[in-house]
C-alpha cells in the first residue's frame, strides 16, 4: 500500500543499489545497534545528529513496509519521510501501549504541544520531534495536517468499533491521507489531482490496516470491525474473538476489502487484498500474519516498473 503512495508524486526511478546503500548507511550507525533501548525508553535523546537513525529504527521495528518504501525516495527526501512516517508511528503505538485513557490524553497532548512549539522553532529535546522540526523547515510542510492527525487519534483512544465503514473512512482520511499530503509537500509536489488520488490511497491504506489487526484484536478481546457490516451478516464481536471462520465471518471481511478495491480502482491492488483474496477472505488464515520476504525485491521491481 505504501508502494502506491508513491506512485501519486511520480517518483523518479531508483536504483537497486540506493536501497541497499541506504540500509546499510544506516545499519552502521551506532545509533541504531543501541537503538533497542533507546526506542523501548522512547523519550531518550540520541547523540547530536541522531535523530534520522532513531527514526529509521522506530520505523524498521514498526512500520517496516514504510521504512522500505521511504529508502526509495529520492536522498535529499528520505530523512524528512523517516520523521514523518516516524511521527505517525509515535502516535499510532500509544494506543496499544496505555491501559487508562488519561495516560494517551497526556501522551497525545504531549505531540499537541510539540506540533505548536516545532512551528515556533521550539522542538523538544525528543528525536522525533527534532528530526520533524527539521522537516518542515526543509519543506514549509501545512502544520493543519499534523492537527487532523493528532486529533483523529485522540478521538480514537475511546477503542471502540467504528459504527460504519463511512466512520472508518474519515478516520482513514484524517490519519493515512494526511500523512500522505504532507509526504507530497515533502516531494514538492502541490497537485490537486495528485492529492485527490492519495485521499482514495489513504482510504483504502486504513481499511487494509484495520483488517490485517482484527487477528491481534481479536486475540486481546476487541473488535474495531463496521458494526453495520457486523450485524448485516449476522456476526457478533465474539465470533471475531473466538476466531471463527464461517462464512459469514469471511463476508465480513470481503465487503470491507471490497471498500478498499473501489479506493484502489486506479491504482495497483495492495498485495494484502490480493493475498486475503486467495485464502476466501479468512482473516485468521497464518499466510496473512507472515511478513514477505521478497517485500524489498517486490517494492524495488515495481518502483523500476513504475508500476504502483
Amino acid at each position: 500500500m505504501a508502494a502506491a503512495a508513491m506512485a501519486v508524486a511520480g517518483l523518479r526511478q531508483a536504483p537497486s543499489h540506493r536501497l541497499v546503500r541506504a540500509a546499510g548507511a544506516l545499519g552502521g550507525q551506532p545509533w541504531l545497534r543501541e537503538g533497542r533501548a533507546a526506542v523501548a525508553a522512547g523519550w531518550s535523546r540520541p547523540e547530536p545528529g541522531g535523530e534520522v537513525q532513531y527514526c529509521a529504527e522506530l520505523l524498521r521495528k514498526r512500520d517496516y513496509e514504510g521504512f522500505l518504501c521511504s529508502l526509495l525516495l529520492p536522498a535529499e527526501s528520505r530523512t524528512s519521510a523517516f520523521a514523518l512516517r516516524a511521527f505517525n508511528v509515535e502516535l499510532a503505538q500509544i494506543k496499544d501501549s496505555i491501559t487508562q485513557k488519561t495516560t494517551g490524553l497526556m501522551r497525545m497532548q504531549f505531540w499537541r504541544k510539540a506540533v505548536e512549539d516545532i512551528y515556533c522553532d521550539n522542538p523538544p529535546h525528543q528525536p522525533v520531534a527534532v528530526a520533524l522540526w527539521r522537516a518542515v523547515k526543509r519543506h514549509n510542510l501545512t502544520k493543519m495536517w499534523f492537527t487532523k492527525i493528532i486529533d483523529e487519534r485522540e478521538k480514537n483512544l475511546d477503542d471502540r468499533a467504528y459504527r460504519n465503514i463511512q466512520e472508518l473512512e474519515t478516520y482513514a482520511e484524517n490519519t493515512q491521507s494526511a500523512l500522505l499530503y504532507l509526504t507530497l509537500e515533502m516531494l514538492g509536489v502541490r497537485d490537486i489531482h495528485a492529492d485527490h488520488a492519495a485521499s482514495h490511497i489513504g482510504k483504502a491504506h486504513g481499511i487494509v490496516t484495520c483488517l490485517r489487526a482484527t487477528p491481534y484484536h481479536s486475540a486481546r478481546r476487541k473488535v474495531v470491525l463496521p458494526m453495520d457490516i457486523c450485524m448485516l451478516h449476522g456476526v457478533s464481536q465474539e465470533d471475531f474473538i473466538r476466531g471463527k471462520q464461517e462464512k459469514n465471518v469471511r463476508d465480513v471481511i470481503y465487503d470491507i476489502a471490497s471498500q478498499a478495491h473501489i479506493h484502489l480502482e486506479h491504482v495497483a491492488l495492495d498485495a494484502y487484498l490480493y493475498n486475503i483474496r486467495k485464502v476466501d477472505f479468512n482473516i485468521f488464515h497464518p499466510s496473512l500474519q507472515k511478513r514477505s520476504t521478497l517485500l524489498p525485491l517486490y517494492l524495488y521491481i515495481r518502483s523500476w516498473k513504475k508500476t504502483y
